[in-house]
């Protein structure tokens, strides 16, 4: 358990990664302040059940814009840690919008702000930012370009991806690469009193305790891992979806228990699931655990194109650090498992 007056600054915990890391601080017994872009979110955290116990642990700051200059000034006084979960998302951001713009540049000014407001408290020892496999893996693999000749490593770095942007979601992998890059840079630079840690998860599914209804988990990444199960296609506009996943607990667990000062800081930790998966072997999955289910609740007859390689990733120094890490079938057993309960 985390020492009782260790505070915590967590970003982005409206999302589904940042609320499953701001809870899991709360159960390690962190007091932890969440920055908010409004009252409203901060109300929306507030009255969900699966951290109410937690009230007196958890306080709110608004920041409304992140990427405004000086945007975390003020949320980072008193802290010890910062959790930095929050990035622009790319829902209804289209091809004909500027993506350096909207999708680009405020991933790595909003890193970047967090940095340098945390320089200026000398109470800050340790920043742990939530960055992507993407930005490791290059993207001619991570679109089937090119099959790997290794397992890649959390030390590994993805080259830029230049545009024009054949589609958003490159455009959102260049914002992971492009904020990694600058914050590293700007750590060998400025050589700041506190380290960073930088985290890599896979594409990331499990239960949502933000989501109230179908609609809401079936947002994000969470529906790659429902759409065979829904009869529906598991795929980007750049093409099939790579087959690597990560629990959601584990990311928050990564998150979380890089805090400890047993764990050495300036370092990355990949996050990929344990065991062979392929997007349609949710179907069996799911018939499995929820045979009743099929032909009620779901149809379970989605049909993904098949990825043409594996992408393996070398795990050993986060399992060595974190511990054992969950299974697709667990995975899925889980987000299957609240879809059936939101169905209800």
């Amino acid at each position: 358990m985390a020492p009782p007056n260790d505070v915590v600054l967590v970003t982005g915990g409206t999302g589904f990664i940042g609320f499953a890391t701001l809870k899991k601080a709360l159960e390690d017994g962190y007091t932890v302040r969440a920055a908010v872009r409004s009252e409203a979110k901060a109300d929306n955290l507030r009255t969900n059940p699966s951290i109410k116990k937690y009230s007196s642990k958890l306080s709110f700051v608004v920041v409304p814009d992140i990427v405004a200059p000086h945007a975390f000034d003020e949320a980072v006084k008193g802290v010890k840690y910062i959790l930095h979960l929050a990035s622009p998302l790319t829902t209804g951001i289209s091809l004909e919008d500027d993506l350096d713009a909207q999708v680009i540049a405020p991933a790595v000014r909003g890193t970047l702000e967090v940095l340098v407001s945390a320089a200026k408290e000398a109470g800050v020892k340790r920043i742990v930012i939530c960055s992507s496999i993407v930005a490791i893996v290059p993207v001619e693999t991570l679109t089937g370009a090119k099959a790997p000749d290794h397992a890649f490593r959390p030390e590994e770095r993805a080259h830029d991806v230049p545009g024009p942007y054949p589609a958003v979601i490159v455009a959102y992998v260049q914002s992971k690469i492009a904020a990694l890059k600058e914050a590293e840079a700007w750590v060998e630079k400025e050589k700041p009193a506190f380290d960073v840690i930088h985290i890599h998860p896979s594409y990331v599914g499990g239960r949502n305790d933000l989501a109230r209804n179908l609609e809401e988990l079936k947002t994000g990444t969470n529906f790659y891992f429902l759409a065979p199960v829904l009869g529906q296609e598991a795929a980007t506009a750049a093409g099939p979806r790579v087959a690597s996943f990560i629990d959601v607990d584990d990311v928050a667990k990564a998150h979380v228990l890089s805090l400890n000062d047993k764990v050495a800081g300036n370092q990355s930790f990949m996050l990929s699931g344990e065991g062979e998966m392929s997007w349609d072997g949710a179907k069996a999955i799911a018939a499995k655990h929820f045979p009743d289910a099929i032909g009620k609740v779901f149809p379970n007859d989605g049909e993904s194109a098949p990825f043409p390689f594996s992408v393996p990733a070398d795990n050993s120094k986060t399992v060595k650090t974190f511990g054992k890490l969950r299974t697709y079938e667990e995975t899925v057993k889980a987000v299957v498992g609240q879809y059936i309960e939101l169905s209800q």
